[in-house]
C-alpha cells in the first residue's frame, strides 16, 4: 500500500467513514474499500493552430496532482483533444474554432501520472479527422491506458486491476460519440457492463458550457443548438441499471455532486490539465481532483475534493483556499434536494 493511499484510508477511518465497513476490519486484506481517482477535461499542451506546449516536455503539468492520482486502485480521466503529430484540423481555423493536437511523444505523461482510463467520447477526440481518432488510440494503447466511447470502435471495455474487474464506458453529445442521449443504447451498455464486471464507472461529457452553467438543471441542456442531454436523468438511468461511479464533464466548470442509491455521481469536474486552449481566469481555473472511497460492492463510502488551480503554461496546481471544492460544496447545497452527504471547506465528502 503507498503512502498517499495510506494516508487517504487513515483519514477515512479516523472520521468514521469505514464505520459500516467494519472500521478497521475493512482495511484487511480482500476486504477494504477500492479507491476511484476522478478527474475532468486533459490536454498537456497543443501544437495547434499554434505550438503552445509547457516546458520540460509537460512533465511537470500534473506534479502536484500525480501522488493523488497515483494513489488510486482506479484513475479515469477524459482526454480532452486528438494525440497525433500531424494531420489536418477537421474544424477547420476559425476565429472561434478549436482544436486541440497534443505531441504523441506527451503520451507518457499520462501513464506516469497514473492514469488507467481516458474517455474519448467528447467533442474534441475527432479534431484531426479518423485518423487523429487512430492515432489516440494507438497512444493510448503503447502505454496500457484503456480508453471508450467512439461509437463503432470501442464502445465499452473490461479492466482488471488488483483482482478487481471494472467495467468502463463513456458517453457525449457529437455524433460520433456513443451519445448519452441515446438512452436505450446506453441502458443496453450499462447492463451488459453490470453483467461482466465487479464495479460499473461511467463517462458523461455533456450539458450547457461557460461560467454561467454552473449550476446544474432540471431537464434537457441545449448549447450551440445541440442537445446536451439530462444529465440527472442519464446518470441516474445508468445507476438504475447497475452502475456504481458516474464521472462528468464537458462544461468547463464544475458542477454538483450527489449520492444516489449509494453510488456517487459528479456531475461536470470541469477542467483539469489544459494549460493552453481554454480560458482559466476565476471558475474556469477550478481543477478539482475527486478521490472517493467505494465499497466492494460499489456503496459510496467516502471522499475527498483536492483542490488545485490551473495556470496557463503549467496546469493545475496545490490552492490552500479549497475554491474548487467549497464550489463544489456550495453548488451541491443549491442544486441538490436533500443531498445524502456532506461537504466541509476543505473538501471532505462525508455520509449523513
Amino acid at each position: 500500500m503507498n503512502t498517499s493511499r495510506r494516508i487517504f484510508l487513515g483519514a477515512a477511518l479516523a472520521l468514521g467513514a469505514l464505520g459500516t465497513l467494519g472500521g478497521t476490519a475493512a482495511l484487511a486484506a480482500g476486504n477494504e474499500p477500492l479507491l476511484i481517482s476522478m478527474s475532468g477535461d486533459i490536454m498537456l499542451g497543443t501544437t495547434f493552430p499554434l505550438v503552445m506546449l509547457p516546458p520540460n516536455e509537460g512533465r511537470d503539468v500534473l506534479r502536484d496532482a500525480g501522488p493523488h492520482i497515483r494513489a488510486a486502485d482506479l484513475a479515469v480521466g477524459n482526454l480532452e483533444g486528438a494525440v497525433i503529430d500531424g494531420g489536418t484540423s477537421a474544424k477547420g481555423s476559425g476565429k472561434n474554432t478549436y482544436s486541440f493536437r497534443m505531441p504523441t511523444s506527451y503520451g507518457p505523461r499520462l501513464k506516469e501520472a497514473g492514469y488507467d482510463f481516458l474517455s474519448m467520447a467528447n467533442n474534441h477526440a475527432r479534431d484531426f479527422g479518423e485518423e487523429g481518432i487512430i492515432s489516440t488510440e494507438r497512444v493510448l494503447e503503447r502505454e496500457g491506458i484503456k480508453y471508450a466511447g467512439v461509437q463503432g470502435r470501442t464502445e465499452s471495455v473490461v479492466l482488471e486491476k488488483g483482482g478487481v474487474r471494472y467495467g468502463l464506458a463513456a458517453f457525449g453529445h457529437n455524433s460520433y460519440t456513443v451519445k448519452h442521449t441515446d438512452m436505450e443504447k446506453a441502458r443496453a451498455i450499462v447492463r451488459d457492463l453490470r453483467a461482466k464486471s465487479d464495479i460499473v464507472i461511467i463517462s458523461m461529457h455533456g450539458g450547457a458550457e461557460g461560467r454561467d452553467k454552473r449550476h446544474l438543471p432540471h431537464g434537457t441542456e441545449t448549447f450551440l443548438g445541440e442537445n446536451r442531454g439530462d444529465l440527472r436523468a442519464f446518470a441516474h438511468m445508468c445507476i438504475d441499471n447497475g452502475a456504481d461511479v458516474i464521472y462528468g464533464h464537458g462544461p468547463h466548470v464544475v458542477r454538483a455532486v450527489e449520492v444516489y442509491k449509494d453510488r456517487f455521481i459528479a456531475y461536470s469536474l470541469g477542467n483539469f490539465a489544459t494549460p493552453y486552449g481554454m480560458n482559466l481566469t476565476g471558475v474556469t481555473g477550478y481543477a478539482p481532483l475527486i478521490n472517493i472511497l467505494i465499497a466492494r460492492d460499489g456503496r459510496f463510502v467516502s471522499g475527498k475534493i483536492y483542490s488545485f488551480i490551473q495556470y496557463r503554461g503549467e496546469g493545475p496546481r496545490r490552492d490552500p483556499q479549497h475554491l474548487a471544492a467549497r464550489e463544489i460544496k456550495a453548488l451541491t447545497e443549491s442544486d441538490i434536494a436533500s443531498p445524502a452527504i456532506t461537504i466541509d471547506e476543505e473538501g471532505n465528502i462525508s455520509r449523513k
